[in-house]
């Protein structure tokens, strides 16, 4: 009986032997410590550095105007004119008014010299003499208002010319001949030649994790292979009430031609990020109704299940808060046909 039961158990031993499952092929990664940071992207337009609203000095009604939407003016050119016959009438009187306040200081200087020479000779008092000063330094008087008035006037005539004060670009218009226009108000606004700016409404929070001095990469958007590097220019302090996204002016280095004035570019920019561990979504299963991984032991090459914190989920990749560590190894593939301490293959790695 002893010598069969133990062929009878050997017999036993080998079939199970031969009957144990072989180890299951399992596709993997290995846990690496990610940087962080993302590249975020904005949508702006192309605005030149520098604009300027051209306005006449003076009030007065348009009869021309010679630039248009679009043009190329140079510095000096004479954009737009007004009427300037009034300014000319007034040119003529304060012409006249200054002939006449120099003629009553004529009149009056020479009653000053001969009330000084009486008062030397004792002919004359001294009270006299003292009303003949005073006539004369209120001609003088006269004469100098005259002559601010005269320039003046002049000045009003020269205003009736609306210049161009540099180079550059007509980009709007304000007003059309026939009009009548008030000092300040815009009559051409025009991109002066130089810089060009791509500006962004850029959300606080992406300001806030924006690195300092950035170094942005701008594309056309009809054409991203056309690119331009920029640095930030101008951040606006305040938020747009509507919004509540600040202005930023990114300053383009060596535009190509293609970025006109007007056209639509987008911005792409790296923000700070802190380190974390990710992995692909397909290797998050759930433990003890929490999150959780299968966790390869390189040495048995068996696996077990580990809970993790989850930080961030998206479709395609999972960022663990705790429970990873780099260089760890996680099945990505097969999670739901696994069992604790399981033998497994590792066919390598992948999602």
């Amino acid at each position: 009986m002893t010598l069969a039961a133990a062929l009878l158990l050997g017999a036993c031993s080998a079939e199970e032997e031969a009957q144990a499952p072989a180890p299951r092929p399992v596709r993997t990664i290995t846990v690496a410590l990610n940087q962080g940071g993302e590249t975020a992207s904005l949508t702006g337009d192309v605005q030149a550095q520098d604009q300027v609203a051209l306005a006449f000095r003076v009030s007065g009604r348009m009869i021309e105007r010679s630039a248009n939407v679009g043009d190329t003016v140079k510095a000096g050119e004479v954009v737009a004119r007004l009427d300037p016959q009034n300014a000319r009438n007034a040119l003529r009187s304060a012409q006249a008014a200054l002939a006449a306040a120099e003629s009553q200081l004529v009149k009056a200087t020479n009653a000053f010299d001969r009330q000084d020479q009486l008062l030397k000779s004792g002919f004359t008092t001294r009270a006299q003499h003292d009303s003949a000063m005073a006539g004369m330094q209120s001609a003088q008087s006269g004469v100098d208002n005259a002559e601010a008035q005269l320039k003046i006037a002049t000045d009003n005539l020269a205003y009736t010319q609306l210049e161009a004060d540099g180079p550059g670009t007509v980009t709007a218009r304000g007003a059309e001949p026939g009009e009548v226009v008030q000092a300040g108000q815009m009559i051409l606004q025009l991109a002066r030649q130089g810089g060009r700016d791509a500006v962004f409404d850029v959300p606080a929070a992406l300001l806030r994790a924006t690195p300092a001095e950035p170094i942005i990469t701008v594309s056309l958007a009809s054409d991203p292979s056309v690119t331009a590097i920029g640095r930030v220019r101008e951040v606006s302090p305040q938020a747009d009430p509507v919004t509540r996204t600040f202005r930023v002016r990114v300053g383009l280095d060596n535009p190509p031609e293609a970025m006109r004035l007007g056209s639509t570019v987008t911005g792409h920019v790296k923000v700070a990020g802190d380190a974390r561990v990710e992995i692909p979504a397909s290797a998050l299963t759930a433990f003890n109704g929490m999150p959780a991984v299968w966790v390869v032991d390189t040495a048995n090459e068996t696996v077990s299940l580990r809970n993790i914190e989850v930080l961030a989920f998206n479709p395609a990749s999972v960022a663990v808060a705790s429970g990873l560590d780099a260089g760890e190894v996680v099945v990505t593939a097969g999670v739901q046909a696994l069992h604790p301490g399981q033998k497994v293959r590792l066919l390598g790695s992948g999602a």
